[in-house]
C-alpha cells in the first residue's frame, strides 16, 4: 500500500491556504514548476484533482477540502508534538470552524461568537461563501458548523441538521425624522425611496407578498444582496432600508439611524446548520445553547 508523502501533502496544504500557486511558490523558496509537479504527484496518489483553476485563482475540489482539512489536523498535531517535546508541555487550545453565507449580517455573526472572542484557549476560524459552497465543505467535515437565513432540509444523502437559533422581525429603518413627520406605515410607503435585499431573500420575497396582498405600491432605490452594503447605503444616503435590526444595531443605537416602524407579520430567520458526527466540539454545545436574546444582543462596545 503506498505511503502519504507528507512533503507533497505540505505543498498542497500552503497553496490551498494561499489560493495562488505563484504565492505559495514564493512562500516556500520553491519554483512554481516544481510546486506544480509536486501537487500533481499528490492528486495522482489520491487518484482525483484537488484544485480547479478559476482565472487566476485555484479553488478547492470536495476532494480538496477534504485533504485541507486533514492536513490542517496533521500540522497542528505536529506543532503541538514539537510544544511538547521542546517545552515540556501541551497547549490546550480548541479549535471551531464556522462558515457564514457572505450575505449574512456582519453583527449577527459577531454576536454569535462573541462569547469565545476573549478566550485564550479557542481558535476561531472564521469562512464566508455561498451557501453551496459552505454545505460542501460541512459535508466534507471542513468546517465544524453553518450559519445560514435560509432552512436547509435534510435528505438521505446529506442529513443535515438545521436548528433555528434566533428569529426576529423585520424593520424599515432610515435617518432620523423630525417628530412631526414621523413615518406612517403603510400611508407612506409610496414616498420614500427603499433599499431592499435581492429578490432570492426570503425577506424580500415576504416584503413583496405582504404589498401584493395590501394592494401597496413603494419606490426602489436599489437592491441589494450584501446586508453589510445595505447598511452602508441606509446610514449615507436618504433611503428607508429594510432590515432586521442586528444589521443596523450599532448606527440605531448611536441614533445615527431610527427605525420608522416594524413590518407587520415579516420576519427573518438565523439557522445553525450541523451534519452528523461522532463528536461535536464542545464549543459548538456552548454556542448552540444559548438563549435566542442573547444570540440577537447588542454588542456591548
Amino acid at each position: 500500500m503506498a505511503r502519504l508523502n507528507y512533503h507533497h501533502l505540505h505543498y498542497f496544504w500552503a497553496v490551498a491556504r494561499e489560493g495562488n500557486l505563484t504565492r505559495a511558490a514564493v512562500r516556500l523558496h520553491v519554483s512554481q514548476s516544481a510546486l506544480s509537479s509536486q501537487i500533481r504527484q499528490l492528486e495522482e496518489s489520491f487518484g482525483q484533482p484537488l484544485f480547479t483553476r478559476v482565472g487566476r485563482t485555484l479553488k478547492l475540489t470536495e476532494a480538496g477540502h477534504l485533504a485541507l482539512a486533514y492536513s490542517e489536523s496533521i500540522f497542528a498535531s505536529g506543532n503541538e508534538l514539537l510544544a511538547l517535546l521542546r517545552d515540556g508541555h501541551r497547549e490546550q487550545r480548541q479549535v471551531l470552524r464556522i462558515g457564514a453565507m457572505a450575505t449574512l449580517s456582519r453583527n449577527f455573526q459577531e454576536n454569535f461568537v462573541r462569547p469565545l472572542l476573549a478566550r485564550d484557549d479557542v481558535s476561531l476560524a472564521l469562512q464566508s461563501g455561498s451557501l453551496q459552497e459552505l454545505l460542501a465543505r460541512l459535508r466534507v467535515h471542513a468546517i465544524d458548523l453553518v450559519l445560514s437565513n435560509r432552512r436547509v432540509p435534510a435528505t438521505v444523502d446529506d442529513p443535515w441538521r438545521c436548528r433555528r437559533i434566533a428569529r426576529q422581525p423585520v424593520s424599515l429603518v432610515g435617518k432620523p425624522r423630525p417628530k412631526r413627520r414621523a413615518f406612517r406605515f403603510p400611508d407612506d410607503l409610496a414616498n420614500v425611496p427603499l433599499l431592499l435585499p435581492g429578490r432570492d431573500n426570503d425577506i424580500r420575497t415576504g416584503f413583496d407578498l405582504i404589498c401584493e396582498q395590501r394592494g401597496l405600491r413603494y419606490r426602489l432605490r436599489a437592491e441589494v444582496d450584501d446586508m453589510a452594503l445595505l447598511r452602508l447605503l441606509a446610514r449615507d444616503s436618504d433611503s428607508v432600508a429594510l432590515v432586521p435590526t442586528v444589521v443596523v444595531q450599532d448606527e440605531l443605537r448611536s441614533g445615527t439611524l431610527a427605525e420608522y416602524c416594524v413590518v407587520p407579520d415579516l420576519h427573518e430567520n438565523f439557522y445553525a446548520i450541523t451534519v452528523q458526527r461522532h463528536f461535536e466540539p464542545p464549543l459548538l454545545k456552548t454556542l448552540l445553547r444559548r438563549p435566542e436574546a442573547d444570540v440577537l444582543a447588542f454588542s456591548g462596545e
